[in-house]
């Protein structure tokens, strides 16, 4: 049996449920990322439970997910004891194989660099994301024995940010993939980026909910959740690099 859990705020529960309609999610409690689950279970007599949690709440805490969140709960909150109800990775680890995480599209909004990063800091800059992005390494390397899937950046619409905020997430999410992510290590990268942008700077208006609204649409998260769901199990089966 292997566990995954999957640590998502809206943008990620759009993929969680894809194209499943809202109502029958709402009886049945299974959208399209546990149905494949469920379907690669029986066919391969395998035993991979995967759920979802919301991460972090609401309260006490607050709905913010993004480089600094995961840094400030998991590193410089690290232990044994949950940090403002929040569960640390000491937690975790010992209940789940594989932990996935995101963040959830404002972190495109991505201001100019100052030449002072600081990792303490909530401002979201590159130079700050990325000294927050080198400790969750580091801290996640202190687990050798369980794999994380982290994916790369949510992004907004074309009427959600500007050309320059743009071209700073592409710059952060070309860093996660060419600098970031070190090859045969427990942390692996899923390109949700690639799948919103296709190519461009801004989640292409096609696959989002609406031109103003930086949610996934229902017809692309439906696409794009088997795929989440294949990586995971190909990470698991230690297919995927």
């Amino acid at each position: 049996m292997k566990k995954i859990v999957f640590l998502h705020h809206s943008t990620g529960h759009c993929i969680w449920i894809g194209k499943t309609n809202r109502y029958v999610y709402k009886l049945t409690g299974k959208g399209d990322v546990q149905k494949f689950f469920s379907h690669f279970n029986r066919k391969n007599k395998t035993d991979y439970r995967i759920s979802e949690r919301i991460f972090p709440k609401m309260e006490p805490y607050g709905w913010n997910n993004y480089p600094y969140d995961y840094y400030n709960i998991w590193v410089k909150h690290a232990g044994e004891k949950p940090y403002m109800e929040e569960p640390t990775l000491e937690i975790l680890t010992k209940e789940f194989d594989v932990i996935v995480f995101k963040h959830c599209f404002p972190v495109s909004r991505i201001v100019e660099d100052t030449g002072s990063p600081d990792i303490d800091s909530d401002i979201k800059s590159s130079e700050n994301y990325r000294l927050q992005y080198e400790a969750l390494k580091t801290k996640m390397h202190e687990f050798p024995d369980n794999r994380f899937i982290i994916w790369t950046p949510a992004v907004n619409t074309k009427a959600g940010m500007t050309e320059d905020e743009a071209i700073r997430t592409r710059d952060f999410h070309d860093w996660i993939i060419k600098e970031w992510d070190e090859k045969e290590d427990n942390i692996f990268i899923w390109d949700f980026y690639k799948y919103e942008t296709e190519g461009g700077l801004y989640l292409a208006d096609e696959n989002a909910y609406g031109l103003n609204n930086s949610h996934p649409g229902r017809k692309f998260a439906g696409r794009v959740a088997p795929l989440f769901g294949k990586y995971i199990i190909d990470v698991i089966e230690s297919v995927a690099e």
